[in-house]
């Protein structure tokens, strides 16, 4: 590793360390039940993860964001290239989802409590109608965003289509698709927890309400952690997945 590497590591690095300090020195100056000392909560998150029963509650709450944010993006992307290819639907179909868009997760979580009786379905509507706008306005960007000279210009060659998909339509759209789950990640774990804690009877957000219930600060923070790594991760996949499928964009970039 390269000494300017070495430093952009630190850098990003830094603010956590800072972070965990001025808890730390919290915890010394306050009540553990407010700001309980880090390897407590350390400890904690590791007996999670080493105890298969409370680690299959993070797992049940990962699959659930997983299956809400698949299903938004698989009906924002259809929406999406109907929308681009008929102005008529666009209008007909954009504003009910800016309307929709404009609804809090909570209001959602209320109204999947009253419709529905099953908790997986419901928080499965939950995350599919608050990501699914978001995800259709980004992916309709996108198709919009293809340059029309040069597809034109790969129409001269007479490609096939599924060679017009690999040369041309799937890298413009990568960037968008790879910005569109990064931005909806976090939120898909902010809006799960919520309906966990008010529809479910288990999950990180049932969790943290039996935390919530004993004062247990060391166990909150311990299953918030849960979440934050889970995004942690997916944001690091998607970092590579952007690396691998944009690596013509270095050799632009050095060629500049």
């Amino acid at each position: 590793m390269s000494n300017r590497q070495l430093r952009l590591s630190l850098l990003s690095i830094l603010p956590f360390l800072l972070m965990a300090a001025a808890w730390q020195i919290a915890s010394m100056l306050l009540p553990p039940f407010l700001f309980p000392p880090i390897p407590g909560i350390v400890l904690r998150v590791i007996e999670i993860f080493l105890d298969w029963q409370r680690l299959s509650e993070v797992l049940a709450t990962v699959a659930r964001i997983l299956a809400g944010l698949i299903g938004a993006f698989v009906l924002g992307g259809v929406l999406a290239v109907l929308m681009a290819r008929m102005s008529s639907l666009e209008r007909m179909i954009g504003p009910p989802l800016g309307f929709l868009q404009g609804i809090p997760a909570l209001s959602w979580v209320v109204f999947a409590i009253i419709w529905f009786h099953g908790v997986e379905v419901r928080i499965f509507f939950i995350i599919l109608l608050t990501s699914l706008p978001g995800f259709t306005f980004q992916l309709l960007d996108a198709v919009r965003a293809i340059s029309r000279d040069l597809t034109e210009l790969v129409l001269v060659f007479r490609p096939r289509r599924m060679q017009m998909i690999r040369v041309l339509i799937w890298p413009a759209l990568v960037p968008g698709i790879l910005t569109a789950w990064k931005g909806k990640l976090g939120n898909a774990a902010r809006v799960v927890v919520v309906a966990e804690l008010v529809g479910a009877s288990g999950g990180v957000g049932y969790e943290l309400l039996q935390q919530q219930q004993m004062f247990d600060m060391t166990g909150a923070m311990a299953w918030t952690l849960q979440l934050v790594f889970f995004v942690l991760i997916m944001q690091w996949l998607l970092g590579v997945v952007d690396a691998r499928a944009l690596r013509y964009r270095a050799t632009t970039e050095r060629a500049l």
